[in-house]
Parts: C-alpha cells; sequence; structure tokens
C-alpha cells in the first residue's frame, strides 16, 4: 500500500506540471493591432498584458506591431488580427464602405490631429495651404483631413507621410500631418518654438471627432462575445490602471518602445501620456472610459456624408456594439 501511495503521489507530481500548461494552452489567442509603431499611445494594452489583465479574464493575447503599412482595417480584413484600433472617422468611413467594422470600446474621446507648418513659409491661415504640398498618412487617417480640406476649399497636393518629420524639416512639404501627443511635441524637441509654428487643430476647425476605438469584425463580435467582453475590460483595466500609475507605465512603455528600435525617449511618453488622459479620461455617456456618444458619432457621420467621404450613414446601432455595459460590470 505504501509503495502504491509512493507511486499515485509521483504520479500527481509528474502530472502537475503538464496540467498548468494545457490550462494556459487551453486559452483563446487573441491578436491585436494598434494602428502605429510602439509608444504611449497605446500604453493601456501594453500595460493590460503586461499585469496579466488580459490573462485574469482568459485571454492569450498577443500584440501585434503596427504601423503605417499595416493599417489595423486591412489586418482585420485579412484575418491577419482580431482587434485592432482605428479613429471613429476611419471606422465610419471603413464600414459604410462594405467592411463589417464594429466599435466595441470608444477609448479617446476627443480629437488630437491636426495639421502642422513653418510660419517662415506665409502658412498662418487655412487659405494659405492652397497649392501646397502636405504630407498625409494613409487612408486610415484621411477621412478628417480631407473634411478639412473641403471645408476650406483647399486644392493641395498630398504627399504619402511615413512615421517620421523628416520630409517636413527637410523642405519636401510645406505642412505635415501631426498628433497634439506625439507630432508636434516632436517637432518641439527639435528645437522649434511653438510661435515659430502654425498649428491647425482640427477640433478648433469644428471637426472634432472622438479618435481611437478598438474594432474588430461583426462576425467577431456576433461568434465570440465573450472573447470580445473579455478583450474590452481588460483594456479598459489596461488604461485605468496606466493612468494611476504613471511611473510603471512609462517602464513598461520605453521597454516595448525599445525592443521596436523606436528613437524617442521617456520626455516624450511622458508628454504623449498625460495628453492621452485628457482625451481618454473625458465624461462620456456611461463613464470615463469606453461609450461612444450617439450624438458624436452621427455629428462624425453627417460630415463624413456631407464630404462625399461616404453616401449612406452606418446604423448606430449596428456599428457600436457596448462590451462593457455599466449596469452590469
Amino acid at each position: 500500500m505504501k509503495e502504491f501511495l509512493l507511486l499515485l503521489i509521483c504520479l500527481i507530481a509528474l502530472m502537475s506540471p503538464l496540467l498548468v500548461v494545457s490550462q494556459e494552452t487551453a486559452l483563446p489567442v487573441v491578436r491585436f493591432i494598434p494602428q502605429w509603431q510602439p509608444q504611449a499611445q497605446f500604453a493601456g494594452y501594453y500595460v493590460a498584458y503586461e499585469k496579466g489583465f488580459y490573462r485574469e479574464r482568459g485571454l492569450d493575447v498577443q500584440i501585434l506591431r503596427g504601423g503605417p503599412d499595416r493599417p489595423p482595417s486591412e489586418m482585420l480584413a485579412q484575418g491577419r488580427a482580431d482587434f485592432g484600433t482605428l479613429q471613429l472617422a476611419a471606422g465610419i468611413i471603413r464600414r459604410a464602405r462594405g467592411l463589417k467594422l464594429v466599435d466595441v470600446c470608444q477609448v479617446a474621446q476627443h480629437s488630437a490631429l491636426m495639421l502642422v507648418a513653418k510660419r517662415s513659409s506665409g502658412i498662418i491661415e487655412p487659405k494659405d495651404l492652397n497649392g501646397k504640398k502636405v504630407g498625409v498618412w494613409g487612408e486610415d487617417f484621411r477621412g478628417r483631413l480631407d473634411a478639412f480640406f473641403r471645408k476650406y476649399h483647399l486644392e493641395v497636393h498630398p504627399v504619402p507621410q511615413g512615421a517620421t518629420l523628416n520630409l517636413f524639416l527637410r523642405g519636401g512639404v510645406d505642412a505635415a500631418s501631426a498628433m497634439w501627443y506625439n507630432e508636434y511635441h516632436l517637432l518641439l524637441d527639435f528645437g522649434l518654438n511653438p510661435e515659430e509654428l502654425t498649428a491647425f487643430f482640427l477640433a478648433v476647425h469644428g471637426l472634432n471627432v472622438p479618435e481611437d476605438g478598438i474594432y474588430c469584425l461583426e462576425k467577431t463580435y456576433k461568434e465570440r462575445p465573450g472573447v470580445c467582453r473579455a478583450f474590452v475590460q481588460g483594456s479598459i483595466a489596461g488604461w485605468q490602471y496606466a493612468f494611476s500609475h504613471f511611473e510603471e507605465t512609462l517602464d513598461i512603455v520605453m521597454k516595448y518602445v525599445d525592443e521596436a528600435h523606436v528613437p524617442t525617449n521617456r520626455m516624450h511618453q511622458q508628454w504623449m501620456l498625460e495628453r492621452m488622459r485628457t482625451m481618454v479620461l473625458a465624461a462620456g455617456p456611461r463613464g470615463p472610459i469606453g461609450g461612444l456618444d450617439p450624438d458624436d458619432y452621427y455629428r462624425a457621420a453627417e460630415s463624413l456624408k456631407a464630404d462625399g467621404a461616404i453616401k449612406e450613414i452606418p446604423d448606430f446601432s449596428k456599428f457600436y456594439c457596448d462590451c462593457d455595459p455599466p449596469d452590469e460590470k
């Protein structure tokens, strides 16, 4: 009997690691792609992964590396990602043009998109951009910029803009696309003073549209509602933790930045994280993070339709799918 018990204990000890591995590998794998290279704009997702918030909710999340050459909308359409971040205008345009995307969590509540030019070039007012060369990002970022051009009846010469401002700094374009939390601060880091720059904040020009949200295919939402809910909840937990643990979050962001060899520094990422806080922790229809106000949606969609970017406005109830309603928390 003693020999039998010893044998049984040994077998249990040998099987325990196998049981742990089996439990871990049984977690559904979820691929997530942000719309840009690693930076504090996506701090909440990095924190959620590093602190185990996704795994606590039963998900094995893989964070893919984004950038201008890997648009999340295309990655989702091709089945190469399960979730991705997109600006609201881009999501509406893609949905209206046939790609059945759904917004499962509206993270950023305000616009940070802008155009920037050197005052020395004579660009002071929007009309001064007429006929100029303007650096623009890919299609997922074009909706609001095109609306700005149409609003002021501008005929510009769009030039593809990558992940750097080198073309603008070298005089290859007269104006460049920028984000308040990113490229604008980079120009200040390069030694330019705010007085030397003309900044056209789209929000100031009547084009304040919520930006980053979490998107997936409608098929994913219908077939894997539990996975969608878990990913949204984990992401929200990541953002909440990030904004209450600034230094730890910056440590995590810099880890991803360094692994990707992104030329940046901690001070710039701190600037970005501080501005993301103002964009994310904005009072929404159901709390500080995640909700999309129908009024914001229809204002953005109607503007896109008036500008000719879309022909029909997608139904809000089909476009936005609340995966984390407040009464179920």
